[in-house]
């Protein structure tokens, strides 16, 4: 079971990183990691496991944030209206993505950044993420395109960001004059 121990934290060489595409299919190590990598991500919303174990609340992680330079990351994040998104995704990419701007009120944070940091990171206000989605249940794995607007998109924006070597705190502005905060609906329409 991963903890905070396995997360490594800014400053280490490995999350300033690109990484590299996964070799599909997919390895049974490469399987495991994405499992624990969501037990991860929903044993820190469970108030009981997150007293007892070592957890920092998360609503994703990357794989390179537990020094696995693959292209993989997890989400696990419920919009205003309580739709759960839970993804494991697989070699995901940006095919479309907005002009406007938006970013998160109060700043982003991230398992990887031990300190408080002030100012605000600017998104795309709204993406077409297209990749691979790893399905437990069934043990496949699923062309996905995704259109994702508003917080949950600043989610999977953030995660996508680790699988180029980019942490938030590189994007800090103080005032983002041009951007919007997002706004507390996201959307998101799955086309395959």
């Amino acid at each position: 079971m991963l903890t905070m121990k396995d997360v490594i934290r800014e400053g280490h060489p490995n999350l300033y990183k690109v990484s590299e595409p996964v070799q599909l299919p997919l390895s049974e190590e490469d399987k495991t990691l994405l499992i624990e990598l969501l037990n991860y991500v929903k044993h820190s919303i469970d108030e009981n496991m997150a007293e007892n174990d070592d957890f920092r609340p998360s609503v994703g992680i990357a794989a390179p944030q537990v020094n696995v330079l693959k292209r993989m990351f997890v989400v696990h994040v419920h919009d205003a209206e309580g739709t759960l998104y839970s993804y494991m995704m697989v070699n995901p990419v940006i095919t479309e993505k907005s002009q406007e701007l938006i970013y998160l009120p109060g700043g982003e944070g991230c398992l990887s950044v031990d300190r408080l940091t002030e100012g605000l990171t600017p998104r795309n206000q709204s993406i077409t993420l297209e990749g691979l989605r790893y399905i437990e249940e069934t043990d496949t794995l699923c062309p996905i395109k995704l259109h994702l607007t508003g917080y949950v998109g600043i989610v999977f924006q953030h995660e996508l960001d680790h699988l180029n070597g980019i942490l938030y705190t590189q994007k800090l502005f103080l005032e983002l004059p041009s951007a919007k905060p997002a706004f507390e609906l996201s959307q998101v329409e799955n086309d395959g």
